[in-house]
């Protein structure tokens, strides 16, 4: 190579190789590690180059190429296998009629007990069934007993009759929160029972005259207190506002029912007796209008037969059927919103004589 050649090479060794149509044999070794040219028809050995590669599936796969690729997967049931798959889902139901309207009625009370009772509160209000199921004949005993023992206990004295008006008031304060669908609600129910309590002890420590003062001073505070506790309530605004009216009605029924220790035991041995007949009377199997006005005569019957024992005289048939009001108030009310058992068993059996407590003092004071 002349010293002309040598120098030329020297300047074109960093500049990329010119390659012709005809490259030296060296050009080889220039190539070395550029990829391969592949021959647009493959040889045969092409099948290992692409055996890592997913196939193309066309549109007509070979019999046993298909049956490879959905081995796993389930198999396609025959239509009188169906059934056999749906064995275990629920069974569409037919619609059903609504029931007549002449079919939507309680039937009165009897002496087995109500046949009709709804299971369900809100099946039966989308049935369009009444929402009045009266109590029965179980929850009159109660009641008529219960009341008894509140006019036999009068006639002894205030102590005597602390025992079956606490009762009483237990039962007000449980049956009410039920009543209204808020169970457990024992915090609730502890703070009426409290109260009852409370205005008892107030009625026992003050003179006989004071004896109202103390009871309306008693409600105030503890609608006070059921209303800082319920403040600090962390529920729902709606739910709070339903709890807070729960209670103070609750409370202020089982206070109330301390209006019998405050009045006249004459008064009280009169209204407790007539109150137990008119709930029993209530109870007899008979339509409703004639069984009202059966138990209101035989509120106002007690009431004189009572009253004329006690020193009363005609007065105490006004006492009997304003008590006999009450009470089948009270049994209104423990009947109401599809109540249960046990609602029945505690509302049922307190409220005709819960009501029935504030205005027993009222009119004994008046026919006193």
């Amino acid at each position: 190579m002349s010293p002309a050649q040598a120098d030329a090479a020297a300047e074109t060794a960093y500049l990329p190789p010119v390659r012709g149509a005809q490259l030296p044999a060296d050009a080889a070794a220039e190539t070395a590690y550029l990829p391969p040219v592949r021959d647009p028809h493959p040889p045969a050995d092409a099948a290992a180059e692409t055996a890592y590669l997913p196939p193309v599936r066309g549109a007509q796969p070979p019999a046993d190429v298909a049956a490879a690729e959905t081995a796993y997967l389930p198999p396609v049931p025959p239509v009188e296998d169906a059934a056999a798959q749906t064995a275990y889902l629920p069974p569409v139901r037919e619609a059903e009629p609504e029931p007549a309207a002449d079919g939507a009625e309680w039937s009165p009370p009897t002496l087995g007990g109500n046949t009709l009772r709804a299971v369900d509160p809100a099946q039966a209000r989308a049935e369009g069934r009444s929402p009045i199921i009266d109590p029965g004949p179980q929850s009159a005993i109660l009641t008529a007993a219960l009341g008894l023992l509140l006019a036999g206990a009068a006639a002894l004295g205030q102590y005597a009759l602390l025992l079956p008006l606490i009762a009483l008031q237990g039962l007000t304060a449980a049956g009410w929160f039920r009543l209204n669908g808020m169970w457990p609600a024992r915090q609730g129910i502890a703070l009426a029972f409290a109260g009852a309590l409370v205005a008892d002890g107030a009625v026992l420590a003050v003179d006989g005259t004071y004896g109202p003062g103390a009871i309306i001073g008693t409600l105030g505070v503890w609608v006070l207190l059921t209303l800082v506790l319920q403040l600090r309530s962390h529920a729902d605004p709606d739910e709070r506002m339903y709890g807070l009216m729960a209670s103070v009605a609750s409370a202020a029924l089982a206070i109330a029912c301390t209006g019998f220790l405050a009045a006249g035991w004459e008064a009280v041995s009169t209204g407790a007796a007539a109150v137990a007949v008119a709930v029993f009377a209530r109870a007899l199997p008979l339509p409703t209008a004639p069984s009202v006005g059966v138990s209101l005569a035989a509120a106002a019957g007690a009431g004189i037969a009572v009253g004329g024992l006690v020193g009363l005289g005609a007065g105490g048939a006004l006492v009997g059927l304003v008590a006999g009001v009450c009470a089948l108030v009270g049994l209104r009310v423990a009947a109401y919103d599809y109540p249960s058992k046990f609602v029945h068993m505690t509302a049922g059996v307190a409220l005709p004589l819960a009501v029935a407590a504030p205005v027993v003092y009222l009119i004994g004071r008046v026919v006193g």
